[in-house]
């Protein structure tokens, strides 16, 4: 299991963009809305390793919730694995609290399925099946 990207919340995906893009190895990234999550995404690649930087479209969204509670900032650590649904399974046989049952399509059209923080320290789990 490798780390896929590093999920960070933000209010305005421009201003987040204006901050990180400095950093960026390419051309700026194209934005892409998830409207199941409802949200604005933008993947920067940096060397190989990638953030995506989330900007909630609804305020009672998932982000939205995160970032009125707990401002900008790390929302989750996203694990690239071979199954989501192997991946759910194996986290709720351990007795964590799954946010999804099983994968759903998410940003980028790939497989997706959430581990509630209280499962991983406060930390926000995804699991992201390899393409």
């Amino acid at each position: 299991m490798n780390v896929d990207h590093l999920g960070i919340a933000v209010p305005d995906l421009a201003a987040g963009l204006a901050s990180w893009g400095p950093l960026l190895t390419g051309i700026p990234p194209p934005v892409e809305e998830v409207p199941s999550q409802r949200v604005r995404v933008a993947f920067l690649e940096f060397g190989g390793t990638h953030l995506e930087l989330l900007e909630p479209t609804s305020p009672d969204s998932a982000v939205g919730r995160f970032l009125s509670s707990r401002g900008p900032g790390l929302h989750h650590i996203a694990f690239s694995v071979p199954s989501v649904n192997d991946a759910l399974a194996a986290a709720a046989a351990r007795g964590q609290r799954l946010i999804d049952q099983s994968a759903r399509v998410g940003a980028r059209g790939r497989k997706v399925g959430f581990v509630h923080p209280s499962g991983f320290q406060g930390v926000l789990v995804e699991f992201v099946e390899a393409p």
